[in-house]
């Protein structure tokens, strides 16, 4: 199932950059989505960085039957590889989300720019449930917990950037 997502800040690319890569804002956003635990790493080379954030979020608002797959938690791990920037600040990437225990996945990417005086992550993916008869019954009622956390990430961000800027 296709997952386009955008999220618009109001700080120039650098400091979008700097807030995503930063363990904090990382530990921050977990909380901010209700995960009853989190686990961050950053590291940083050359121009690039590559964010893992794995965490465990309570399954009450899923569906009865997606319950019976992944039980009372799900375990998620987030990674986030980006290149160095572009001449003009233009960052690109890739985001995973693997779902332990499962086959559920998604694979995007990712571009970080400018936009006007602010700056635009877009975030084009695809989500698979790989289990044959019902991976599409599963896509579909993955996909609002996935665009609602990318939706939870840019309140946490655009929060982050108004008091850490």
């Amino acid at each position: 199932m296709k997952i386009t997502q955008t999220m618009d800040y109001a700080a120039a690319p650098e400091a979008v950059f700097a807030m995503m890569t930063s363990e904090e804002f990382q530990a921050q956003k977990c909380a901010d989505a209700g995960a009853l635990s989190q686990n961050v790493a950053v590291s940083h080379a050359g121009g690039g960085a590559r964010v893992v954030v794995g965490r465990d979020l309570p399954t009450d608002r899923f569906p009865d039957f997606a319950k019976s797959l992944v039980g009372q938690t799900l375990s998620t791990t987030e990674t986030w590889e980006w290149n160095e920037p572009a001449s003009g600040g233009e960052r690109r990437g890739r985001l995973t989300v693997e779902v332990k225990g499962t086959p559920i996945t998604l694979r995007s990417t990712v571009v970080l720019a400018a936009n006007g005086a602010g700056s635009v992550v877009t975030i084009d993916g695809e989500l698979k449930a790989s289990i044959p008869l019902f991976g599409g019954k599963i896509e579909k009622a993955a996909a609002p917990v996935v665009i609602g956390a990318l939706h939870s990430e840019q309140r946490t961000g655009s929060h982050w950037i108004r008091t850490h800027a």
